[in-house]
């Protein structure tokens, strides 16, 4: 089964504090590093590595930055799909505490240019049975052309809305999995309770919610479902925690490619993120293929 991941790809620019500013507050960092970044390219790469078929498509601007991300995306996916423009290509700043903690902030020209219905193939490439992976980075109508244009292929549609842009939500009712992490929870909703939170995330029309909770795993709502389903995450050392929301989608979307039931798809991911909050970086913390393969065997197994 074939995996569509609609996405930004951009540099990620890595800093390691002790600890985050105050405002107005400089600090040196203890590190700090460059490295090809964006949640669409990391859930791409993440989807790959698991064994699926997998088509990036994403926005680059025509500068060097550009030609590096697509050099390096090439070396990790045999299909990219990308749409250019006359703009800076995406960067990304994140900045991690010695707690593994972090913080993020970008600059995303490309992506609010990107319109891939209208300026790509994504609408006569997906076709029934496949799957679609969307996050919160395009413009809210970009994400709903294409997860509408999903759902009439008979594609299956991933949601992750993050970072969430409240002036412009996607439309949740064009979702069959909305992934979600706990603070975005509590941010789209107004529950404390991650329960309650899945219950008024459904309500707004997506057919299985799934909150991630860190090391305490992920909550997981489905549709005729009498209550939320906790799944514990293995208990492992975080030492950055800030690929790990890209891991478990791409290794999510790749599982349910390899045919898994969500469950099982959802423990795979779990499994996944956390191996890679134990090591440092963004898409260098996701697992290696080979990884991968020994966590769909141990999942097939369990």
């Amino acid at each position: 089964m074939h995996v569509h991941v609609v996405g930004n790809a951009c540099i990620d620019t890595t800093f390691r504090l002790g600890r985050f500013p105050a405002a107005g507050e400089t600090l040196n960092a203890t590190a700090y590093a460059d490295g090809l970044g964006g949640k669409g390219a990391n859930q791409a790469v993440a989807a790959a590595r698991t064994g699926a078929a997998v088509t990036l498509w994403t926005a680059l601007g025509k500068d060097p930055l550009g030609a590096w991300i697509r050099s390096q995306l090439d070396m990790e996916l045999s299909d990219v799909q990308v749409s250019e423009f006359d703009l800076p290509s995406d960067r990304s700043t994140i900045v991690i505490d010695a707690g593994g903690e972090n913080f993020i902030v970008s600059g995303v020209a490309c992506s609010e240019a990107f319109d891939p219905i209208a300026q790509t193939a994504l609408a006569r490439r997906i076709t029934p049975g496949e799957i679609l992976v969307c996050q919160g980075n395009l413009r809210g109508a970009a994400t709903n052309a294409c997860l509408r244009a999903a759902r009439k292929n008979g594609t299956r549609t991933i949601l992750n809305a993050s970072p969430i842009d409240e002036a412009a939500l996607p439309d949740f009712g064009l979702a069959d999995m909305l992934v979600v992490n706990q603070s975005e929870a509590k941010a789209l909703t107004g529950q404390m309770d991650m329960a309650a939170a899945a219950g008024a995330l459904a309500a707004k029309g997506a057919a299985t919610v799934a909150i991630t909770l860190g090391a305490e795993g992920c909550l997981v709502l489905g549709h005729g479902q009498a209550g939320a389903l906790c799944l514990p995450a293995p208990h492992v050392k975080a030492l950055d925690t800030s690929g790990a929301g890209d891991v478990f989608c791409g290794c999510l979307a790749g599982g349910l490619a390899r045919g898994m039931p969500i469950t099982s798809g959802l423990k795979f991911a779990l499994a996944a993120a956390a191996i890679s909050v134990t090591r440092p970086g963004t898409l260098l913390s996701c697992p290696s293929a080979s990884e991968m393969a020994a966590l769909v065997d141990q999942t097939e197994l369990s």
